[in-house]
C-alpha cells in the first residue's frame, strides 16, 4: 500500500505488541519524553493476554534465587553464577520502575500484581546436593543474594515446605535454599496498569488491532493495521517502531525483509502444568521450589512446584511438561511454524535439529508421557500425591530462536536478544525467559541501542527510576540493593519491616 493516497496517522513511536515489554518501553519513553507521541497496537481485545498472561507463564519473579539454569556447573564441580547476578539485578530494577509507579499513584495498589513467595532450591542426589550446595556458597557473598538460606536437615526443610518434607521417606540426600525475598507477579494485570496508565497520559492504546504490513518508507515506518472487528484498514507512520510481539515477532520482522533476521529460525514449544486449588494442599506449600534437570535432559525441562495467587484465588502448579504446536502463539496459525521457514534459515534449521538432539528426545519423551508419568514426576516433588486432586492445564507459547553460533545451531533459550535495523529506527525483542521480569532493563538497553544520541539527556531521569544494571554507569551491588529494598518497602513485599508505605522520590 505504501505510495496510495490513504491516510497515514504520525506518531513519534509506534510499539507492537500489547504484552509487558512494550508496556514497559512505552512507559519509560513517556517519562523521557512526555511531548511524544505514542501508539501501542494489539491484535487480540485484551492487553497482556499472551505470553504476559498469568497463566502463560509461572508468574515467578525471576531474581537468580533458586532456579539451577541460571547457575551452570563447571567440571571442576564450581558454579558459575555470573547469570544469576546479573538477572538478580535486572529484577531489582524492574521493582525500582514498578514502585516509583505505584508512589506516583499510576499503576494502582501493588498486592492487585504482586506478592512476597519465598524462593527456594531443591537439590536430590548426590550430584545435586553438591550443585546447591556450590550454588549458594558462590552466591551467599552477594548483597542481593546475602539473606539465602541453606539446610540439609530434614526437620528444618519440614518446617519450611510441608507439603515437600513433612512425611517424606528417606529417599537419598536432599538439601534446600531458601530465600524470603521472593516474589510472584501477575504479569497480565500488571501490563493492563501500564497501559491503562500511558493511555491516561496521551498514548493511543489500540486493541484488537491486526498488523498486517511493516515497511520502511524514507525516513520513517509505516505499519499496516486492520480492525479485528470491522476489518477496516489503517495505517501508522513512525520514525521509530518497536516490536515486541512475542511468537509474533519473527514473522513480522521476515514479511518486513529486516535483513537482520534474514538467517533466523525459530521453535515452538508450549508448555503444559498440573494445577490445583485445594487449600489443604496450598497451606501446606508457601513457595517457589525450582529443583534441576534430570541427566540428559535441557535445561528448560526445569522442574518447579509453585505457588500462584491468580485473580485472588491460590493454586500450586507443578511443571514445566513439553508439549507441541505448531503456533507460535497461543491465539496463533496452525501454518505459523511452516511459513516461517524460508530459503536463508534452512542451513540454522538444519543445523539446529543436528546439534540439540537431546532437546528433541526430550520433546519426543514428553508428547508420549502419560497421566501416570506427570504424576509420577510430581512425586519427586510431593511425596503423596492424589491424582483427583491435580488437573492438566496448557500454558502459555514459547518460540526457541534459533541462529547460528561457533558453527553450531543454538537456541537462544535464556536472555532476551535486541535485534535493531535501519540505524536503530526499528528494535524487536527475541527470546523469552527470564523475559517479563527483566523487563525495565531490557528496555533500558532497547533504549541505548535505538536512540545513543539521546541517552545522555535522559540518563539523570532513567537513573530516578531505573538503576543501571550494566554499562558505565552500573550501580555498585551495596547501593543497587539499597534501592530494591526501597522498592520492597513500597510494593509491599518487606513483611519484616511492615508499617506504612514509604514513597520514592
Amino acid at each position: 500500500m505504501k505510495g496510495t493516497s490513504m491516510y497515514h496517522e504520525q506518531f513519534d513511536a509506534v510499539l507492537i505488541g500489547g504484552g509487558v515489554m512494550s508496556a514497559t518501553l512505552g512507559t519509560l519513553l513517556g517519562e523521557l519524553e512526555p511531548g511524544w507521541r505514542i501508539a501501542v497496537v494489539e491484535r487480540l481485545d485484551e492487553a497482556g493476554s499472551e505470553s504476559s498472561s498469568a497463566w502463560n507463564n509461572a508468574g515467578t519473579g525471576h531474581a537468580g534465587l533458586c532456579e539451577f539454569n541460571y547457575t551452570p556447573r563447571r567440571a571442576d564441580g564450581s558454579v558459575d553464577v555470573s547469570q544469576a547476578v546479573a538477572i538478580g539485578e535486572q529484577f531489582a530494577a524492574s521493582l525500582v520502575l514498578w514502585a516509583h509507579l505505584v508512589s506516583a499513584g499510576r499503576i494502582g495498589e501493588p498486592q492487585d500484581f504482586i506478592r512476597p513467595v519465598a524462593h527456594a532450591g531443591f537439590g536430590r542426589g548426590p550430584d545435586g546436593v553438591a550443585h546447591l550446595r556450590a550454588r549458594w556458597a558462590a552466591l551467599r557473598g552477594h548483597p542481593l543474594f546475602a539473606g539465602t538460606e541453606y539446610s540439609e536437615d530434614r526437620a528444618q526443610l519440614a518446617d519450611w515446605l510441608p507439603l515437600m518434607f513433612g512425611d517424606r521417606p528417606d529417599d537419598g540426600p536432599v538439601a534446600v535454599t531458601r530465600s524470603t525475598q521472593g516474589t510472584d507477579v501477575d504479569f497480565g494485570v500488571l501490563t493492563r496498569r501500564l497501559l491503562t496508565a500511558l493511555r491516561s497520559h496521551g498514548a493511543d492504546v489500540r486493541l484488537g488491532q491486526q498488523v498486517t504490513s511493516l515497511e520502511r518508507d524514507g525516513e520513517a515506518w509505516d505499519v499496516g493495521v486492520r480492525d479485528r472487528r470491522t476489518g477496516a484498514p489503517g495505517r501508522l507512520r513512525a520514525p521509530y517502531v518497536f516490536v515486541g510481539a512475542g511468537g509474533g515477532t519473527l514473522p513480522l520482522l521476515q514479511q518486513a525483509r529486516v535483513p537482520e533476521v534474514r538467517r533466523y529460525g525459530a521453535f515452538p514449544i508450549s508448555g503444559r502444568f498440573l494445577r490445583t486449588a485445594d487449600p489443604d494442599l496450598v497451606a501446606a506449600h508457601g513457595g517457589k521450589v525450582y529443583g534441576h534437570a534430570a541427566p540428559g535432559a535441557p535445561t528448560i525441562s526445569v522442574p518447579h512446584l509453585d505457588h500462584r495467587t491468580v485473580e485472588g484465588r491460590e493454586h500450586l502448579v507443578f511443571g514445566p511438561f513439553a508439549a507441541f504446536s505448531p503456533r507460535f502463539l497461543r491465539t496463533g496459525r496452525l501454518s505459523d511454524l511452516l511459513r516461517s521457514v524460508r530459503p536463508g534459515n534452512l542451513p540454522v534449521l538444519a543445523a539446529s535439529a543436528r546439534d540439540n538432539r537431546s532437546l528433541m528426545a526430550y520433546l519426543v519423551r514428553q508428547l508420549a508421557q502419560t497421566s501416570e508419568g506427570r504424576l509420577d514426576a510430581l512425586r519427586t516433588f510431593v511425596p503423596r500425591v492424589e491424582a483427583d486432586d491435580w488437573e492438566l492445564v496448557t500454558a502459555g507459547q514459547r518460540v526457541q530462536v534459533l541462529k547460528m553460533s561457533g558453527g553450531r545451531g543454538a537456541m537462544v533459550g535464556f536472555g532476551t536478544e535486541v535485534v535493531t535495523s535501519a540505524g536503530g529506527s526499528l528494535a524487536a525483542l527475541l527470546g523469552a525467559s527470564p523475559g517479563a521480569s527483566t523487563a525495565a532493563a531490557t528496555m533500558v538497553d532497547v533504549l541505548a541501542t535505538s536512540f545513543p544520541g539521546r541517552m545522555a539527556a535522559w540518563a539523570p531521569r532513567l537513573a530516578e527510576i531505573v538503576p543501571s544494571a550494566g554499562g558505565a554507569e552500573r550501580l555498585e551491588p551495596a547501593e543497587l540493593l539499597a534501592r530494591a529494598q526501597a522498592a520492597r518497602r513500597v510494593l509491599r513485599l518487606d513483611e519484616a519491616t511492615g508499617g506504612p508505605r514509604e514513597d520514592l522520590a
